[in-house]
Formats: C-alpha cells, structure tokens, sequence
C-alpha cells in the first residue's frame, strides 16, 4: 500500500511539473474560439489573373510602364487550382491533423479542365500576392509543392492583408492574387486590373470558403460564447470595454470586424474614428498569427479565419 501511495505521490509531481513546463513554454494555449457559423462570419476566397494591360502605378502613384507578367504560370496555377486535383487537396487540407475540414468548396465554383502546360525557362517564376490568412494557414505549403513537382514552376509568395496584397498587384510586382475581400476584389476588376481567364465566366473566381471565429480568453469576461450572435458579442466586447486585437491593416479579416461593431460606434480603418477607445481597442497593423500571438499574450478577444487559428493551436501558441 505504502509503494503504491508513493507511486501515485510520484505520478502527481510529474504531471504537475509537466503542466507548469508546458505553461512556461507557452505549449498551453487559453484563446478560444467562443463564437462561430454565424452567417455574418463566412469568409470566401477568390482568384484573380493579374491583367498585362492594366494601369499599373508605384508606390507614389506614378504610371509605370515596364511591368511584364508572367500571364501562362498565372493560368497554370489559377487553372490547377480550380482542377479536380487541386481543389480536392484544398478540401482535404487540414483533416488528417485538426479533425476538422479547414478549407470549404463553394457550390457552383468554377471549375477548370484545361489542359496545364509544363513550366519553361520563361515561364517558370510565378508571382502569387495572397493573404496572411491563406499562408500562415498552411494551406499553401500544402498544395504549392505538389503543383511545382508536377509541372516545374517556381511560386513566389507575397503574404500580407488582402489591401496590401492588392496593392502589390496593382504596382506589377504579382500575376495573380488570392484574398477574400469582395469590394476589395471587385474594385480591382472595375479599375482594369483583372481579365477574364480563357474557359472562366468572370474574372473573379471565387472557389472556396471557411469561417471567420471569434475568439478570447477561455473566462470570456464578456460573455461572448452566450450573445445572441456575433453582432450581439461585439457589442458586449465594446460595452465592457474588453482589450480586442483588430488586424488593422486594410486586410479581408479587418474589413469583415469593422463590419460587426455597433454601427452608432463609427468604428472604420481611420485612426482617428477609434481614438476615444484606444485604451481596449488595438490597432496591430500586422499579419494574423502575430495578432494571435498577441491576444493569448494579452487575454484579449479577437476575429480570425478558423484555418489559422487551429493551426495556431496546434503549433502551441507559435506562429512563425
């Protein structure tokens, strides 16, 4: 009896000193998602070809004339993307490690069964400007090595939020773009940025979907998880005054939170409309794992895409 009691005693300790190793490592994450599958939070994923021909400006908004894009890697990719091949890889993406589906097929997405040709000298590099919220995902280092074994091109990855990654389009420097912002994409084709793909309808291709979540500290102090709807969480969030992490830079994730707080608040992406609520209300300007970063570090709420969230999950806290 005494050897079993002196056992167990043993066993307590390791566990014990294996949960406060883990705690100061940062292994145990207390963010949570409180708040989903609202239908205010769906959040869809579009590609756009870059046009050659359009109006292309630097960085001071001065005409620039010697832009050359990579318009075959564009479609190439964009067309095995939207294959049978590539869109089933994007919906299995995730399930084997998470549980759970990471990335959704639209219904009535379009569809590609074109015929992809092998990368040459000239065509190799391709030029891809998408979001932090695809990228710190995983789901592109995922799905780019297969398509680059397959057929030899070289995908080079921009990640910022979807108005950055616009804009960089919009100076030359991408030959397509994947974010998820409507008005953002559709502004973009309405100023001649973007072209219809031979075999598509239209030239924003909207193919998939997640959702974006609302998450904060697992105390939820503000009684998200038990508001009506996510409309009614945000409320609750600006009512008690709650530190809230907003991405705050012109990305597809910043844009859908400035359309969730109480209209009456006149929350937009100036900084003067939030300066009277500085002292809850942060503006990071950066990517959405450093945001998750910061609101673990903070006990701060926060809207994210559910596909970097788990993979912020699953990496402990540590997003690279």
């Amino acid at each position: 009896m005494k050897k079993f009691v002196s056992l167990l005693i043993v066993l307590i300790m390791v566990l014990s000193l294996t949960a406060v190793s883990a705690s100061a490592d940062g292994l145990v994450v207390d963010t949570c998602i409180l708040k989903e599958a609202d239908d205010a939070m769906i959040n869809n994923y579009s590609l756009l070809a870059v046009n050659p021909e359009a109006p292309f400006v630097n960085a001071d908004g001065n005409a620039v004339t010697d832009v050359e894009l990579n318009t075959v890697g564009a479609a190439a990719l964009i067309n095995w993307l939207l294959s049978e091949e590539g869109q089933e890889l994007a919906a299995n993406y995730g399930f084997e490690e998470y549980g759970e589906y990471l990335f959704y097929l639209k219904a009535g997405r379009p569809v590609s069964t074109a015929e992809i040709p092998m990368a040459t000298e000239e065509t190799k590099q391709i030029r891809l400007s998408t979001t932090t919220s695809v990228n710190d995902s995983g789901l592109l280092g995922f799905l780019l090595p297969v398509f680059e074994e397959k057929y030899g091109y070289e995908v080079e990855v921009y990640s910022a939020g979807t108005g950055k990654s616009i804009a960089n389009a919009k100076m030359g420097n991408a030959d397509l773009i994947l974010v998820h912002s409507k008005k953002q994409e559709e502004a973009f084709i309405a100023d001649g940025f973007s072209y219809v793909l031979e075999g598509m309808d239209a030239e924003r291709l909207n193919w998939m979907y997640n959702y974006f979540v609302l998450c904060g500290p697992s105390a939820d102090p503000a009684g998200v998880k038990d508001a009506a709807d996510v409309k009614a969480a945000f409320k609750a969030i600006a009512d008690g005054k709650f530190t809230f992490i907003s991405r705050g830079d012109g990305s597809g994730t910043h844009t859908k939170e400035l359309s969730l707080w109480p209209e009456e608040m006149g929350i937009t992406a100036e900084a003067e409309s939030f300066k009277d609520y500085t002292d809850w209300y942060i503006s990071a300007n950066t990517g959405m794992g450093a945001c998750l970063v910061m609101a673990e570090e903070m006990g701060a709420y926060i809207l994210t895409d559910k596909a970097t969230f788990l993979t912020f999950v699953a990496n402990d806290g540590v997003m690279g």
